[in-house]
């Protein structure tokens, strides 16, 4: 298989294990909701009153509970296993067609230098 094929398959497949395998868990409880609006663009304008009435600002806020990281990072974890041991299951592989689509449309995943260093060129041998 030539480089370029590579890519573009581990390109869709990137976003189709985003989609479902962490888009579809429970990072969407902590989506659902209201949106602040800031009209600085930086947040600095905007705060949260807690229940001790202290007023934290948006940027000093955090945004996801210990238990939501711990339950969101298990739900992850649990889909990317059941995709790669199941990934030939019929039930799976209709989930994956009816998601590819969806994700088709996301921007081109790149290689993230701060995991590996790679270039997305891998030694041939």
């Amino acid at each position: 298989m030539n480089e370029e094929a590579e890519k573009r398959i581990a390109a869709k497949l990137a976003k189709t294990m985003a989609m479902l395998c962490v888009r579809n868990t429970h990072i969407e409880n902590s989506h659902a909701g209201l949106t602040p609006v800031t009209h600085t663009g930086d947040w600095s304008d905007v705060s949260v009153v807690d229940a001790d009435g202290r007023r934290i600002p948006w940027t000093d806020v955090s945004h996801i509970t210990d238990d939501d990281m711990r339950e969101l990072m298990r739900d992850i974890v649990n889909r990317l296993y059941t995709f790669h041991l199941c990934a030939d299951d019929p039930k799976l592989q209709a989930e994956i067609e009816k998601w590819m689509a969806v994700a088709g449309k996301w921007d081109e995943p790149e290689i993230d230098q701060r995991m590996i260093g790679c270039r997305g060129n891998r030694p041939r041998t």
